[in-house]
């Protein structure tokens, strides 16, 4: 592989310097650094992070290929900056096995636009009745530490606990929907004002929080890791800090339509803005800011959830419930945590690559920019501002909330080991 020079960077938001790939790894980080035999990438004004790591995306593949596969997802990932995703289990068949997760695994591995790391289902068949093949799936090819029910909450309490104890023996951690489903029966919105005024089925915020006080209760009884998915509500953050104040080993993520939209864009009933969780109160949005600011929730994560256009272009009541996420995440925490003044760039690429490596052990992501690190690395033109378009994307659906809508930011290249898997806008 040639020698890359990003050539005037300003380094997670510092000042300008220059940064040398060689091959695989970066060879050298400074000011006035050679050339030769190097190509050039002219960088002034822009802002380099190391790469984006996503810990809760929904690749579809298996099963669903009309809405997403690993290949337009991974495309995805690399066009919003993203060097490594990892992969949801509700897929057809579930990834409840060893078998299914080295499938998605080698397809991330064939494709070559990010790192893909399967995510396992906790339960067989994600219904909550069984622990899933927790051991073979770590031990397999995928060398699975993450393991979710995402779409579906593990409401026993006692299939919650012997799951959090199974992960201790190689450090794993159970990433939890908190969703009580008794409580969300028959639910399409965030239950207050704009529910009733609309009349449809209400969703409460205890239906969440009850579950995430029962499972940080849990995690300490046993002393695990458990990851809050989504988390949403003001309440829920509250719990949260509670406890980690009290030492129990749990952290949580928020998504960006949750920092930036509210319950109020319901009133169009246009299905788009219909997700799990919904879209809560202007209060709560708040609440998730200075949360994220403050380190309460430790990581921004997409949930990245494709539709095909038929599952969304329907009644509200029918409509699938998600978004897409992947290539407009991170011009949303620019908007609504960088020129809020509540993140620097440094806090960004805390919350949007340490830490998501961190927490689901991506092995060589969510590194320093540094020399000897891999060169995995993304390049934002953060002085861009541009309506969204969703007929440029790379996803293979277009359920996004912000079509039309202005947001600032424009991730121009993307480095996976030292090779451009995107380059000044465009898919390698």
């Amino acid at each position: 592989m040639s020698k890359i020079l990003i050539r005037g960077a300003k380094v997670l938001g510092g000042e300008p310097q220059d940064v040398l790939i060689d091959g695989r790894t970066i060879a050298e980080v400074g000011v006035g650094l050679g050339a030769e035999g190097a190509e050039v990438v002219e960088a002034e004004g822009k802002v380099l992070l190391p790469g984006l790591v996503d810990l809760h995306t929904h690749l579809r593949e298996p099963g669903r290929e009309d809405s997403e596969t690993v290949l337009t997802g991974t495309r995805a990932a690399a066009a919003g900056g993203y060097t490594a995703v990892f992969a949801m289990a509700n897929t057809f068949p579930v990834a409840d096995t060893a078998g299914v997760v080295e499938q998605v695994y080698r397809l991330g591995q064939e494709h070559g636009y990010c790192d893909v790391q399967p995510i396992g289902a906790v339960t067989v068949g994600l219904e909550g009745k069984k622990l899933a093949e927790l051991g073979a799936m770590h031990e397999s090819a995928a060398g699975v530490t993450v393991f979710s029910d995402d779409g579906k909450c593990v409401d026993d309490a006692v299939i919650m606990r012997r799951a959090l104890e199974y992960v201790k023996a190689f450090g794993g951690v159970v990433a939890q929907h908190a969703q009580e489903p008794r409580l969300t029966e028959g639910a399409q919105m965030n239950e207050g004002i704009v529910s009733a005024e609309l009349g449809l089925g209400g969703w409460p915020a205890v239906a969440e929080e009850s579950i995430i006080a029962r499972d940080v209760l849990l995690a300490e009884h046993v002393s695990s890791r458990v990851h809050i998915c989504h988390l949403s509500t003001a309440g829920s953050v509250e719990i949260v800090r509670w406890a980690k104040s009290r030492g129990i080993d749990v952290t949580a993520e928020v998504t960006p339509h949750h920092l930036l939209l509210t319950d109020e864009l319901v009133r169009t009933y246009d299905p788009v803005y219909k997700v799990n969780p919904p879209l809560r109160t202007e209060r709560d949005v708040m609440a998730l800011r200075e949360a994220l600011a403050d380190g309460t929730i430790d990581i921004v994560a997409t949930d990245h959830a494709p539709h095909p256009h038929e599952d969304k272009d329907c009644e509200w009541a029918a409509a699938a419930m998600g978004m897409v996420g992947l290539e407009t995440a991170l011009s949303v925490v620019q908007q609504t945590m960088v020129e809020t003044g509540l993140l620097d760039w440094a806090g960004v690429a805390d919350r949007m690559s340490f830490k998501p490596a961190l927490i689901g052990r991506a092995a060589g992501h969510g590194r320093p920019v540094s020399a000897g690190e891999p060169a995995n690395l993304t390049l934002l033109d953060t002085a861009y501002r541009g309506p969204v378009d969703p007929a440029g994307f790379a996803s293979r659906s277009r359920n996004t909330p912000y079509e039309g809508r202005e947001l600032p930011g424009r991730v121009t290249h993307t480095w996976l080991r030292g090779k451009a898997t995107l380059v000044d806008g465009k898919l390698a």
